[in-house]
């Protein structure tokens, strides 16, 4: 299913859901961050997706980057709550979300790189080559609050 990001967007369509989700930034051993090409919007994310029934948040974000990535991951710390109303996804199902969305530090585990049906690519990408990819407004300032690291987590 595709969607469209949409931010500060007059032109967006108007919501009709909020969902959780829960985001992961991962690291390796250079400082670089994970990222994936997803195949839904062809913008480049952090990997992560929605909240289910019956698990925590935590939880969530370390089932949606296995999913995802193929890594074992804990989580270490909170970066930020991004609940921006400018920030709207529109799906080709008819859903239009308001974001809604925790980004974690995580930390590899074990596991091995290898991306799913959701991601066209999977990528480590230093700091400085950020720059350089597709990315959402939102996706990009979770991205970046990452790499301040901030004494206290983000809450916007």
């Amino acid at each position: 299913m595709a969607r469209t990001d949409y931010y500060d967007d007059p032109d967006a369509p108007v919501p009709n859901s909020i969902v959780p989700a829960a985001v992961g930034c991962v690291t390796d051993g250079e400082g670089r961050i994970l990222l994936e090409h997803r195949v839904d919007n062809d913008l480049w994310a952090l990997p992560g997706g929605t909240h289910d029934f019956g698990e925590s948040i935590v939880e969530t974000v370390v089932r949606e980057v296995k999913e995802e990535t193929g890594l074992d991951v804990e989580v270490t710390g909170l970066v930020g709550l991004y609940t921006d109303p400018r920030h709207i996804i529109a799906y080709t199902d008819g859903e239009v979300r308001q974001q809604f969305t925790l980004s974690f530090r995580c930390r590899v585990l074990g596991g091995e790189l290898q991306k799913d049906s959701e991601s066209l690519e999977l990528r480590w990408v230093a700091r400085d080559e950020l720059d350089g990819l597709r990315i959402h407004p939102s996706m990009r300032k979770r991205i970046d609050h990452f790499f301040e690291n901030r004494a206290e987590p983000y809450l916007g």
